[in-house]
């Protein structure tokens, strides 16, 4: 794998071989990536994984013309080959007026913050191991767990390099460290499964493997015996496990594709109140150790923190370069790529913020509802908002936990849901996207 400063010195000699073969413009991204992981199950060493890989992608432009290629041979002949091919396939290629790099009047410059995302600790195997074994023995522990689908470690580094003709060079390289554990409670009919992982950039900042085991454990034993639940309308709450979800489903509708397509159920409502007054959604890649911390986004602009929502209110489009030409607007920095083909806009480290009671409090005058553990399927209509999804978790009844429920459908439309959403305050940091325990009233739940 090669260093950022090396991977630059790849990149410009890509970009060099595109000019001479006749390339108006170019961009080159560079990425790097090895990872070792330990699955061990009943005490048992079960795999271990090595996987390293690296990849430059090259993209060019002739006039309005572009076309993208991609190579693992990193040698400048195969990278000078591969620019060739690519402004080869781009003279073929149908005109589109919105392409082009991002405005060179825009793009980041350095030194670019330190974000503190790479760790120089580099756990051994016997470590992982180790690691991976102590997570799953602690789960195997609480009472009623009768079978383990195993435990698990990892440890990685990415390297990711980005040059443009325009001038933009910048790197980075940063680690990631899990650790993880399933299990099985119960027998016979009545068994039920469940998990439990961490992961974060630091290892000094990883969860201990005990406390990951015995959230496992406790999480697979408290599903037994779920309840019948008639159908009905109900208030619905989801835990922080799954209630990040519903931000994800904002992102991908405020992203500059789906609205210049208007293919989104938010298209018409830039500027307006999304989520009750005093809730917050941000962006935030200049998070320290954040899981997807960057300095500059995939097309070499400036990356900032950013309140989607502000106090309710839907405040801008996701936007990378070709979607903000389509609206006639300037990109946000939120563009994201791989070496494969151009770049998309998404988030980085993307929070719920603003909720102001606890969770207990938010279902006390619930007569009856459900807490959300988990959620199947991927039934939400991007189109119209339209949301049904398979789901399990624990009946509420006046106030209180009253047992598991299983195999239940939820369903509402995602602008009714937003409007009506309440906020816990027991928000935490634990993943690239994060949000508290909420509350969406007059759901409907469909039972047994």
């Amino acid at each position: 794998m090669l260093s950022p400063s090396d991977a630059l010195d790849r990149l410009d000699a890509a970009l060099a071989a595109a000019a001479r073969a006749g390339a108006d413009a170019a961009d080159a991204l560079y990425v790097g990536d090895g990872s070792t992981s330990i699955s061990v199950r009943l005490g048992q060493l079960e795999d271990v994984g090595r996987s390293e890989g690296e990849e430059v992608g090259i993209r060019v432009f002739v006039g309005q013309r572009s076309a993208s290629v991609s190579s693992s041979d990193l040698s400048p002949q195969a990278l000078a080959e591969a620019a060739e091919r690519a402004v080869m396939m781009a003279r073929l290629a149908p005109e589109d007026r919105f392409a082009g790099l991002a405005p060179a009047e825009r793009l980041a410059s350095g030194p670019f913050p330190d974000l503190d995302i790479d760790d120089p600790a580099e756990p051994t195997a016997t470590e992982l191991k180790a690691r991976a074994l102590a997570a799953e023995d602690a789960a195997r522990a609480v009472a009623g767990i009768t079978n383990s689908e195993g435990g698990g470690a990892s440890a990685g580094v990415v390297v990711m390099a980005l040059a443009t003709s325009t001038g933009f060079r910048g790197g980075k390289r940063s680690t990631s460290h899990g650790t993880s554990a399933s299990v099985v409670a119960g027998s016979g009919a009545d068994m039920q499964r469940d998990y439990a992982w961490a992961s974060a950039r630091h290892l000094a900042d990883l969860e201990s493997p005990d406390a990951i085991g015995t959230r496992a454990g406790q999480r697979a034993v408290s599903r037994l015996n779920p309840i019948k639940l008639a159908s009905g309308a109900m208030p619905v709450l989801f835990d922080p496990r799954v209630s990040s979800s519903l931000l994800g489903h904002l992102a991908g509708a405020i992203t500059g594709s789906a609205i210049a397509r208007g293919t989104s159920f938010l298209k018409d409502r830039l500027g307006q109140r999304i989520l009750p007054a005093g809730l917050h959604i941000i962006d935030d890649p200049l998070r320290p150790r954040g899981l997807r911390s960057r300095a500059f986004d995939g097309e070499g602009l400036a990356t900032h923190r950013t309140a989607i929502i502000d106090d309710g209110v839907l405040t801008t489009w996701l936007l990378d370069a070709a979607s903000a030409r389509q609206l006639g607007l300037a990109p946000t920095g939120h563009a994201s790529r791989g070496t494969s083909g151009p770049p998309g806009a998404g988030t980085s480290n993307l929070h719920l913020d603003g909720g102001t009671i606890s969770p207990a409090e938010l279902m006390a005058d619930i007569k009856q509802g459900v807490l959300i553990t988990e959620l199947i399927g991927m039934g939400v209509n991007g189109l119209t908002g339209d949301y049904s999804r398979g789901a399990s978790g624990f009946l509420i009844v006046n106030g209180e936990i009253a047992g598991p429920v299983a195999e239940i459908t939820i369903a509402g439309n995602l602008l009714a849901m937003f409007a009506q959403l309440t906020a816990a305050n027991d928000l935490a940091f634990r993943h690239a996207s994060n949000a508290p325990t909420l509350r969406i009233d007059g759901m409907m739940v469909a039972g047994s």
